[in-house]
């Protein structure tokens, strides 16, 4: 029907997820496949193409592809569907986008060339530890016997 109201749209969790909580959600989980170097730089305020970029290094191939589809994974669960991705077949340098958010994974050679880091430079950069801070029980010691 021409000229009709659009009826209201209904808010779904993927549109109640702000830039950065996208953001530190894909650093998180790709934290959890070992991904290492791990940085989010807030562009939005130097590019309209995203609002942050998370950028990572993957030590192989295979772990490109496990941080990929565990990220992918966890934000179709969210409602979180991406936009494009490019780069898999050679899985150098890939490149998600999720919107708002353009995820970078690369392997330390192809970081090391493209450098990213520095061509940003300007933006704010958080960084993100390397390997997820997992809690340990204080591990106790022995008591020590007398010898008599």
């Amino acid at each position: 029907m021409r000229g009709a109201i659009p009826k209201k749209v209904k808010q779904t969790k993927a549109t109640a997820w702000s830039a950065r909580k996208k953001a530190l959600y894909i650093a998180k989980t790709a934290q959890t496949k070992q991904a290492e170097e791990i940085v989010l730089l807030k562009v939005a305020a130097l590019s309209s193409i995203a609002d942050y970029y998370v950028i990572c290094t993957a030590g192989s191939e295979p772990q490109i592809r496990a941080i990929i589809d565990s990220v992918g994974m966890a934000l179709l669960k969210e409602g979180i569907r991406p936009l494009s991705i490019e780069g898999a077949q050679v899985a150098q340098w890939v490149i998600v986008d999720y919107n708002d958010v353009v995820f970078h994974i690369f392997r330390e050679e192809a970081r090391l060339f493209y450098n990213l880091d520095r061509l940003w430079c300007d933006a704010p950069k958080t960084l993100i530890a390397d390997k997820p801070l997992k809690r340990k029980k204080p591990v106790l010691s022995p008591k020590k016997r007398k010898l008599s």
